[in-house]
């Protein structure tokens, strides 16, 4: 997946689009768009054919005008990725926590975040060293904080406890996120790849040379029927992480 940048080395465009504080004409006649509605099209056409498919042109032609017709409300595509990035962080926002304790609500952040890189799997696209937060994205982050604001965690803690969680959900959601995509680019589910090429690996392999990957293939192999089970080792990581974090909360005088 090719890494695309927003508009964070401008930040000034974008933070003016998402808090809706851009100078708008007092007179002439009505807007034929608006910017939600940009915004709306563009990630449809991102969740539909990924975050390459999405320029200007694309999105125009969704919404039955031309590009140049767009840029008198989105300057570019970098504002345009920034807008979208903080539509689809405000589904999280303001979610009631299910359960009580630290250890429950650390594990609604992660699947949350989980499920909506599935949704939005272009999200992983979008380089993320230089955020723009409109009030989508500072309403997730204050809905994630709220996770861990009662254990008596500095403000630094608080911050690196929910950062560990997120980037966590990052990096072990992609492997999903690529089979996912590798079954609607060929048409094959995982089973149905796995077992048209299981045989080829044992005609070259050298178990006496890889013991361990041997033995360990074919146990993985016959237990998900893939290259790999996602869910399992989310599951698997995400309780061992939390476990990690209880050991932190423990080790801290007071």
């Amino acid at each position: 997946m090719t890494t695309q940048y927003s508009g964070g080395e401008d930040p000034a465009r974008s933070m003016a689009l998402l808090w809706g504080v851009q100078r708008r004409p007092s007179r002439g006649p009505k807007p034929r768009f608006t910017v939600t509605g940009i915004t709306a099209a563009a990630i449809e056409l991102a969740d539909a054919e990924g975050l390459d498919a999405v320029s200007m042109r694309r999105v125009a032609e969704r919404l039955g005008t031309t590009a140049m017709a767009l840029y008198s409300y989105v300057p570019g595509k970098a504002e345009l990725l920034d807008l979208m990035v903080d539509r689809v962080c405000g589904e999280l926002a303001a979610r009631p926590y299910a359960a009580d304790g630290w250890r429950a609500r650390l594990e609604q952040v992660a699947r949350e975040n989980r499920a909506l890189y599935l949704r939005h799997p272009w999200l992983l696209q979008i380089a993320r060293s230089r955020p723009v937060l409109g009030p989508g994205g500072m309403a997730k982050w204050e809905h994630e904080l709220a996770a861990v604001a009662d254990l008596g965690l500095t403000e630094i803690e608080m911050d690196l406890v929910v950062a560990l969680v997120l980037d966590y959900v990052h990096g072990a959601v992609r492997v999903a996120v690529e089979m996912a995509q590798a079954v609607r680019r060929t048409g094959r589910t995982e089973r149905q790849w796995w077992e048209a090429h299981a045989p080829l690996p044992a005609q070259v392999y050298d178990p006496e040379r890889f013991p361990l990957v041997t033995r360990v293939r074919a146990a993985t192999g016959a237990a998900y029927q893939a290259a790999a089970d996602p869910d399992r080792a989310f599951e698997f990581g995400l309780a061992r992480l939390l476990d990690g974090i209880g050991a932190f909360l423990a080790a801290r005088p007071g």
